[in-house]
């Protein structure tokens, strides 16, 4: 049995047995898209396909470094970090080609937990969509680097003197690809084998940068692939003795690492409502009020696409990432990027989103202030010709500039309350200001470059 076929309770148990296998292997993404998980024994995971399991609720409680957030919010030593329940998604069985015959079952936290979980909370939000009768389709692109450094060298050299994995700026190269065709070619096959689709791969500009488009699919299952494709690219490479990062940016003296969501909407016939022949650029009234919602909430909900300290380094002019919210018709200096094609291939691309995103969650900021602004006919303002980094935008279209800023525009943001749920949003700003709290207790390079002797 293949593992994609999987659809069934029935068909779980039969693979297990089919492949004579002792143990899978099982994992749940957490608030930073960090993949969370274990090994279950055969008899353990037949138990628990119908009702799930408990699992401890302190992945809800810190961070990406494992330390505690100092504020309680769905968890917190005042409950003693119970378990939360988790249930297992059957048809996201996978093969796990570099584990020979070894299987993976994606985990989604359920009951109270389901509040704060990203997964279900881009679920509720794909719900809305379809009672307004629309089925949302999504893409994940991401830019990511690759050094010649393990885990171990990284620390030796405290992040510093890294040696990337090519060198210079070569972007669409097809010498670099040609060269590395071993590790372009194992990642190709291994996205095959998982069932997370490539449509391109090629070198950009930046020493060792890599672009790999995913190929489109229904929301939510753009969202696990996005999230399984950043874990096991960097599974990869390590096993090649290299390493990915997907930091939005690595280095002041390179571009950042884009993270871009392309998003188009059909009816319950399958027909393309972002397309209107009868319209400039063939943007139908649905399209225009889509991308008036994400304009409008883009400075309210800009935590949940640039989610971590690094994020808004990138954010800088002349670097390919937008500075406002702004839109435009196959404009790259925008943050919104109207593309127009055919009724299948019009979309938006959410261009302000970078490669440190978690899918799901920003997936969920991406699609639903597009319905939004479908659901309160949400007008946008005029599309950019030319460089928006060179034009003024009224404030209200200014984003924030660090995270803590954007932290509490999310938590004043009625529209996120209403769209995500008063549980998710507390609980989501609660990690986005302990991050920023923490970063406030590092002396960085700069401050000792600029301080130590001339102060």
């Amino acid at each position: 049995m293949d593992a994609r076929s999987v659809k069934t309770v029935v068909d779980a148990r039969s693979i297990v047995e089919e492949r004579d296998l002792s143990f899978v292997k099982v994992g749940v993404f957490d608030i930073d898209g960090v993949l969370r998980g274990k090994y279950l024994s055969k008899d353990k995971f037949f138990s628990i396909l119908e009702c799930g399991f408990g699992f401890c609720d302190v992945v809800l409680g810190w961070d990406v470094e494992d330390q505690l957030y100092d504020t309680d919010s769905y968890t917190g030593w005042s409950n003693g970090y119970a378990d939360a329940k988790v249930v297992p998604i059957i048809d996201s069985c996978r093969e796990l080609p570099l584990e020979d015959n070894m299987l993976f079952f994606q985990l989604e936290f359920g009951d109270r937990a389901a509040g704060v979980c990203p997964r279900q909370t881009l679920k509720r939000v794909i719900k809305r969509a379809l009672d307004m009768g629309i089925k949302a389709t999504a893409a994940c692109e991401f830019e990511f680097f690759l050094f010649n450094e393990t885990p171990q060298s990284v620390r030796e050299k405290n992040y510093r003197g890294l040696t990337p994995f090519t060198p210079g700026n070569f972007g669409y190269s097809m010498l670099r690809a040609s060269v590395e065709h071993n590790f372009y070619e194992q990642l190709l096959a291994m996205c095959e084998e998982m069932d997370i689709g490539i449509e391109g791969l090629h070198t950009e500009t930046g020493p060792g940068v890599l672009e790999a488009a995913i190929a489109y699919d229904d929301a939510l299952s753009a969202a696990d692939k996005g999230a399984l494709f950043k874990t096991y690219t960097k599974i990869l490479a390590q096993q090649n003795d290299v390493m990915a990062t997907f930091m939005a940016k690595w280095s002041k003296d390179v571009p950042g690492q884009s993270g871009h969501i392309h998003l188009s909407l059909k009816d319950k016939d399958g027909k393309g409502l972002f397309f209107d022949a009868d319209k400039e650029d063939n943007i139908s009234d649905t399209m225009r009020y889509f991308i008036g919602g994400q304009q409008k909430l883009m400075p309210e909900l800009l935590a949940m696409i640039a989610p971590t300290i690094n994020s808004y380094t990138r954010m800088i002019p002349g670097f390919w990432a937008p500075t406002e919210a702004s839109w435009g018709v196959e404009n790259r200096t925008c943050a919104l990027r109207a593309i127009p094609g055919s009724e299948h291939s019009q979309r938006v691309e959410y261009r302000i989103a970078a490669a440190d995103i978690n899918p799901h969650i920003a997936i969920a900021a991406a699609l639903g202030s597009g319905l939004w602004g479908i659901e309160n006919k949400i007008e946008p303002t005029a599309g950019v010709k030319g460089n928006a980094y060179t034009q003024e935008f009224p404030d209200e279209l200014a984003l924030p500039k660090t995270l803590w800023d954007a932290a509490q525009a999310l938590k004043k943001s009625k529209p996120a309350r209403e769209l995500f749920g008063d549980a998710f949003v507390d609980h989501y700003v609660v990690t986005r200001e302990w991050e920023e709290r923490e970063f406030r207790k590092a002396i960085t390079d700069w401050e000792m470059q600029r301080y130590f002797e001339i102060i």
